[in-house]
């Protein structure tokens, strides 16, 4: 036997457990965020993940032999003039996930600071922290608003907040807002996530940065832009902020196929596209919102102001079980904290809403005699 082979042997005898005994206790102990692609498979149709039905086309220019740029000037320069903010206040990344994660790693002390968050909420804040192990502070929402006083409780280094919240769809209100950054003045910085923001485009914070140079908004391509295969999300925040997560950025963040068409989707024609992607999508959620009221067995519906609606059921894991059947994909998401028996629907395109009522519809109407035995709750 070669030399060669006797490696080979020896390297493909390595067990799984060897290799696990090399891993951080950290990665052993922590449990991975559950996307909505990693956690279901298959159906033809696919509103279990906030994703844009209505997404355009694009196309590619050039070879692609050179790294990129770090920071594209076109793409920058454009999501500036869109948001309304200077170039210098902008940072683009691989998804607003990972300007979650640079502001983590570059304000957060592990094992000495925390973050604050309000469930129910976007998942990935408290993974993103346990990662650097930096501690996570838990204030639950309030009736879909802040509980400002368990808020004031915490010592955190970064607030937080999803507006419009996913999975709920509400807004935070401004005022509550401004009072975490009064309070949290030289203390932290709150960091607000408009991934929604397109679909309710007058709740922005983005006036207040130049009130606040603690605040932090994040932004996404993925959800109004239609581009969630892209991977490209945006921080906006006072100069000093942005060029603190300079240092931390991997140094060729952005594929040059993504700048280009980033730098086509934030296009005068772009952003009229989206404009108009979202005037289908929010109408189309208010037809199903109305229809799924005289569905007997929904309990509750959130108010929306995003593309998709929070639903209360009798048995979430048996309506999403039923809609599989159907070749349609919801979410469960009653495993966040503050919400039980819930579905998340995404509003996909005006067949596939239509599908999806009718498969609702029938599922209930078969259920029907269980389901009117649930108490009923009234809509909010």
């Amino acid at each position: 036997m070669s030399e060669l082979t006797v490696s080979e042997v020896t390297a493909s005898e390595v067990t799984a457990s060897e290799v696990n005994s090399l891993a951080r206790q950290l990665v052993k102990d922590l449990v991975p965020y559950a996307s909505a692609r990693s956690s279901m498979s298959g159906g033809a149709v696919w509103l279990n993940a906030n994703e844009n039905a209505l997404a355009p086309a694009y196309q590619l220019d050039g070879t692609f032999n050179r790294y990129p740029s770090c920071q594209p000037k076109a793409v920058i320069n454009a999501y500036a003039a869109y948001a309304g903010v200077s170039s210098d206040q902008v940072l683009v990344s691989r998804g607003a996930d990972e300007g979650i994660e640079l502001l983590i790693r570059s304000f957060c002390e592990p094992k000495t600071d925390s973050i604050t968050i309000c469930p129910p909420t976007y998942g990935m804040y408290a993974i993103s922290a346990e990662s650097n192990q930096t501690a996570v502070n838990k204030v639950l929402l309030d009736n879909e608003q802040l509980d400002l006083d368990g808020i004031f409780a915490t010592r955190p280094k970064l607030v937080f907040i999803c507006s419009p919240n996913n999975p709920t769809g509400d807004l935070i209100p401004h005022q509550q807002i401004i009072a975490v950054l009064e309070h949290f003045k030289d203390k932290a910085l709150v960091v607000v996530d408009e991934a929604y923001i397109e679909f309710a485009p007058e709740a922005s914070v983005v006036p207040l940065l130049s009130r606040y140079p603690h605040l932090v908004v994040l932004r996404t391509l993925s959800k109004a832009f239609g581009l969630a295969g892209l991977r490209c999300g945006f921080t906006l925040a006072a100069p000093q902020i942005i060029n603190a997560l300079k240092k931390m950025i991997a140094p060729y963040p952005i594929a040059e196929p993504v700048a280009q068409i980033a730098a086509q989707a934030l296009s005068a024609a772009g952003i009229r596209q989206m404009q108009q992607s979202v005037t289908t999508i929010n109408q189309l959620r208010t037809d199903f919102i109305t229809a799924a009221r005289q569905m007997p067995g929904v309990q509750k519906i959130w108010p929306s102001n995003a593309n998709y609606i929070l639903l209360q059921v009798a048995d979430a894991a048996d309506c999403v079980a039923a809609l599989i059947k159907a070749d349609i994909l919801i979410r469960n998401q009653s495993s966040q904290l503050g919400l039980s028996q819930v579905v998340r629907v995404s509003v996909g395109n005006a067949a596939e809403m239509q599908r999806l009522t009718v498969a609702m519809q029938q599922y209930f109407s078969a259920d029907n005699t269980a389901l009117n035995n649930q108490p009923k709750r009234e809509h909010a």
